[in-house]
């Protein structure tokens, strides 16, 4: 505020000079696809990713709320994430992209119909887990009606085995495409194949401790020659493992 006085400019939100948004405009305006001048006719593309990191976290301040007006993807690092060893700490509630609609259509036509659907399936299932912590910090997780209790262990193994990565593993530091897409669908695939078996009286205690969890957890370690071999292979051995417990004891 004292500087934009000796500029004689006028302060704007909180000592921010006012002309602040339309800075920023023009910064990330500078993004794009563009055809260069000159004899050969070429096109090239300029991305801009801007690191904003407002003090205390406060995401109302000016720079950041300026920043959010502007851009259409933003990636939310979370201190509490980073905190348990979650990289890349990207929360996934306060995260978006206003490119999904038209990503939606090149994923399909490129990659696989349905995974447009079963990214929206995983958002769905972490958001009912946000919302299921609060009871479950009350009265713990096993008070939970069972496909709740479900849902919450698929959650974490979409956190664990599919969000989180390590970037000191050969195979885990990338990921294809192809292998997020199988991946997910086998987590997804372990959840529908889930909620059809508690149906039928199925245990969920049977759900929760059965050893196809843990191959579940080391599908990002596989190389991805061996990819659509593996976790297709493994997608199939989930399903007729969860239908084998049809009829077991009800909990």
């Amino acid at each position: 505020r004292e500087i934009s006085g000796r500029l004689e400019e006028m302060p704007g939100e909180e000592g921010f000079p006012a002309y602040l948004a339309s800075r920023i405009a023009e910064f990330y305006e500078r993004a794009g696809c563009v055809v260069t001048l000159g004899s050969e006719d070429r096109i090239g593309s300029i991305t801009v990713v801007g690191a904003v990191s407002p003090p205390g976290g406060d995401f109302s301040e000016p720079v950041t709320q300026n920043t959010l007006r502007i851009v259409k993807v933003f990636w939310a690092l979370d201190s509490a994430l980073a905190d348990q060893r979650h990289f890349p700490s990207v929360n996934w509630l306060r995260s978006y992209s206003l490119y999904v609609d038209r990503l939606s259509e090149w994923l399909k036509e490129n990659v696989a119909a349905d995974f447009p659907e079963l990214r929206r399936e995983a958002m769905e299932i972490l958001q009912r887990e946000a919302e299921l912590q609060e009871i479950v910090k009350l009265v713990g997780p096993d008070a939970l009606p069972r496909k709740d209790q479900l849902l919450m262990e698929v959650a974490r193994m979409i956190r664990e085995d599919f969000l989180q990565q390590n970037a000191f593993d050969p195979v885990d530091t990338y990921c294809s495409l192809k292998k997020q897409y199988l991946m997910l669908k086998a987590i997804i695939t372990f959840y529908r194949e889930g909620l059809r078996a508690l149906d039928k009286g199925a245990s969920i205690k049977k759900l929760k401790e059965h050893p196809i969890k843990f191959k579940i957890a080391r599908m990002k370690l596989i190389e991805e020659e061996k990819v659509e071999t593996e976790i297709t292979k493994l997608i199939e051995e989930i399903k007729s493992t969860i239908k084998s417990f049809y009829g077991g004891e009800e909990e």
